[in-house]
């Protein structure tokens, strides 16, 4: 009965990530390779298939990346709390700040590595002074 239960609680996490992923991804206006490439999944069958239904389980480094994004616009809604497009439009904005080199967020996101999402996230941290 333990395993069945463990079993539940892995699909339900599974599926409130990827609900909230697919909801980030439409609100940034990201497309199918963007978000495939956040996600970390190469397979674009793969990820139709986790659109259309969501898996048993994801991997522990798909989860991490979904938490930095959601971190990331959590921390957004914070920054511009009274401006939706702000919050809408930072990740495709270029900016001045180093870690960017007048590039956009999701430009230094799209290399495909966890620390870049890491890094991202923890500058808006930052910004919004939760360090």
């Amino acid at each position: 009965m333990k395993a069945a239960v463990k079993q539940g609680d892995e699909a339900r996490k599974a599926q409130v990530a990827l609900d909230a992923f697919f909801r980030l991804v439409d609100f940034w206006g990201l497309d199918t390779q963007q978000a495939m490439t956040l996600l970390g999944v190469t397979s674009r069958s793969t990820y139709m298939s986790w659109k259309a239904k969501t898996p048993a389980k994801l991997s522990p480094d798909t989860l991490e990346r979904i938490s930095y994004l959601l971190g990331m616009h959590k921390a957004l809604r914070i920054l511009f709390s009274r401006d939706e497009q702000s919050v809408r439009d930072w990740v495709k904005a270029p900016n001045s700040n180093p870690l960017f080199g007048n590039k956009s967020a999701l430009d230094r996101m799209l290399s495909g590595r966890v620390a870049d999402l890491y890094e991202v996230r923890r500058f808006l941290d930052a910004q919004r002074g939760a360090w």
